[in-house]
């Protein structure tokens, strides 16, 4: 019995434990105040003492009641050092490494899985094309359940995408075209629907704005989403202030993940506090529910059973693991994911890009002569001191992002490898390496603001209106 005890401890998660040795303290307790048995007693506290063991030797933590775990990344990169750990949350992205997050480590920590040459071999051969620069290169680089959701394509089952933004400020920088770039290629090759939310309530709860500028911000960044190129009559963006209050599958789903996920366990995964406003605290149920079809009645008839597909940055995860461990409670299936790396900040991948920091990035405003001004002066460089050493030693790919910015958007895999070659024989210098990315960078963002311009406010409209999309469910 024990043994059968101790296997099913091993395969709970450090908050299932968590919520575990709560129980059985409570149970223990509510035992000795109701003058129980002393063997009785003695079987409960032996119990609590086990958990509080399998407790420790997942979390490397001493259980403290009140006190869940923390369901966020803190990996140790071989050191002691805390100003030496990587940090991901949905919110936060620290690391001390110029190369930036140690995204293998980040794969362990969350428990996702890699996505390797046999899945990219695998979505090749169910789409018969070859796959994006985003999986040739690892910057889509794990995943959850795209095996299943492949599985079901092969087997002439539908699926759905989605995928989001929080628009925290009227400007997007190219980093935040990154998920929208992959998606618009999923929605090609796979031919689904697809939904976009618009979190302007996340963004009035966790910012200085009032709901006015929130939404507002979330109309302008449509726009800039709507010029990536997406197929109105297969895609529906909504905005959360607007959308929640028309559907009620939608607030239908996000009551029934509210029922099912407790206070201790949004603390632990998001790192909540008692001093929280209780609309942050009730917010991941909102991120969760467009992960499920029925959310959706005007797009898929009504039907539950549609597997939903996630493409995002991995800092999102904890809404997702949240949301795939409600699902089979309430009787829906399991959203899969595809999680991209980090869009690193123009001053290295170790700092974080700020809306607020002009400096940070290159903004989908900028014009030619500021793309150009911004690579050039801001660019963290992995080239030498002098010309001289550059030569005789070469540059770091890894650390400089010029190249990091080459591998998100140069689409020639054999230039980008040729790059590579010249720039780490010391060939090419740094300047010339920048030289090349704003030759690539400014008619890139100037055709976007071409195509943004053709988008009206009654484009918005269509596109954000609950509506049927050309499918038949």
């Amino acid at each position: 019995m024990a043994d059968i005890q101790n296997c099913d401890l091993k395969s709970l998660s450090p908050l299932q434990l968590f919520e575990k040795v709560t129980e059985q303290g409570e149970k223990v307790r509510a035992l000795k105040a109701g003058k129980a048995p002393k063997d009785e007693v003695d079987a409960a506290v032996r119990m609590l003492l086990s958990l509080k063991l399998s407790y420790k030797t997942t979390t490397g933590q001493d259980y403290q009641a009140g006190l869940p775990p923390r369901d966020l990344v803190s990996i140790n990169n071989g050191t002691a050092k805390e100003e030496d750990e990587d940090f991901v949350d949905p919110w936060t992205v620290q690391t001390s490494n110029a190369k930036g997050v140690d995204y293998d480590k980040l794969i362990v920590r969350f428990g996702s899985s890699k996505i390797d040459t046999d899945l990219i071999n695998r979505i090749e051969r169910a789409i018969g094309q070859k796959p994006h620069r985003f999986l040739r290169r690892g910057i889509f680089f794990s995943h959850r359940d795209m095996d299943q959701v492949l599985h079901a394509y092969e087997n002439k089952k539908s699926f759905y995408l989605y995928t989001g933004r929080g628009p925290s400020s009227q400007a997007m920088h190219v980093g935040h075209l990154i998920p929208f770039i992959f998606t618009k290629w999923l929605q090609e090759v796979f031919d689904v629907p697809l939904v976009i939310q618009l979190t302007d309530d996340e963004k009035y709860l966790w910012k200085d704005l009032t709901t006015e500028k929130a939404h507002e911000y979330a109309i302008e960044n449509a726009k800039d989403i709507i010029a990536c190129g997406f197929d109105i009559n297969k895609t529906f963006i909504f905005s959360d202030l607007d959308y929640l209050g028309t559907s009620a599958g939608f607030y239908k789903n996000i009551v029934k993940i509210q029922k099912h996920v407790t206070f201790n366990q949004v603390k632990g995964i998001f790192g909540f506090t008692d001093s929280d406003c209780i609309g942050k605290i009730s917010f991941p149920a909102i991120q969760a529910a467009p992960s499920f079809s029925s959310s959706f009645p005007q797009i898929f008839n009504g039907k539950e059973n549609i597997q939903c597909l996630i493409p995002c940055a991995i800092d999102q995860d904890p809404y997702f693991r949240m949301t795939r461990d409600v699902a089979p409670r309430i009787g829906l299936p399991k959203p899969a994911l595809l999680h991209s790396v980090f869009f690193p900040a123009l001053q290295g991948a170790q700092t974080k890009m700020s809306a607020s920091d002009p400096n940070s990035s290159i903004f989908l405003t900028d014009t030619p002569k500021q793309i150009k001004t911004k690579i050039n002066k801001h660019a963290f460089s992995g080239g030498r001191d002098t010309i001289e050493e550059h030569r005789k030693y070469g540059g770091n790919c890894d650390v400089d992002v010029s190249f990091m910015y080459l591998t998100f958007f140069l689409e020639d895999d054999d230039r980008l490898e040729q790059l590579k070659q010249a720039y780490t024989s010391g060939e090419l210098l740094t300047g010339e390496l920048k030289k090349v990315l704003i030759e690539t960078l400014q008619p890139l963002i100037a055709s976007h603001q071409e195509r943004r311009k053709q988008v009206t406010d009654e484009m918005v409209k269509q596109f954000m209106t609950p509506r049927k999309l050309a499918f038949e469910f």
